[in-house]
């Protein structure tokens, strides 16, 4: 049987930067922030917060807290932690814009010990492409690989 090394992805990390931390502990996270923002912004409209605890609960996930311990940010990662990994759900709250947390934010994610050497990251986006280029990301060059099974409105109540 062959052995690979493993890395403890349930571990929590924690990175610093000024008063800022990024860290993975799912017990920081605020429900409250996450559902809100997700549930208002163009990917998730409408999201349940058992929707949102859910995917919480199946993911590699990132806070991003300022000097007070409030949220300021968020992104989770649902990888086989071999191949591949989806980056999804990733914002910084307005009132903490511009201080390059983003970027830092996905810069803590692509150096997650857990994370490396996968063959493949991917995400989507509408209008971030520039915060996700400055940390290696690019256009899917064969499009035409790529399929999806895309329901918008599965959010949607009927």
């Amino acid at each position: 049987m062959a052995t690979s090394r493993m890395v403890d992805f349930e571990a929590v990390i924690e990175y610093r930067r000024g008063e800022f931390l990024v860290s993975t502990s799912r017990e920081r996270l605020d429900l409250d922030v996450v559902h809100g923002f997700l549930t208002n912004c163009y990917w998730a409209k409408g999201i349940p917060r058992e929707v949102v605890v859910r995917s919480i609960e199946h993911a590699l996930c990132f806070g991003i807290y300022d000097g007070e311990g409030f949220q300021a940010g968020f992104a989770r990662v649902i990888s086989d932690f071999a191949t591949i990994a989806y980056v999804g759900d990733v914002f910084v709250l307005e009132s903490h814009r511009g201080r390059g947390l983003g970027k830092w934010l996905m810069q803590c994610i692509t150096q997650h010990p857990a994370l490396q050497n996968l063959r493949r990251w991917i995400l989507t986006t509408r209008d971030a492409q520039g915060l996700y280029s400055q940390v290696g990301f690019t256009p899917v060059k064969a499009q035409e690989r790529f399929m999806e099974l895309h329901r918008p409105d599965v959010y949607k109540t009927t």
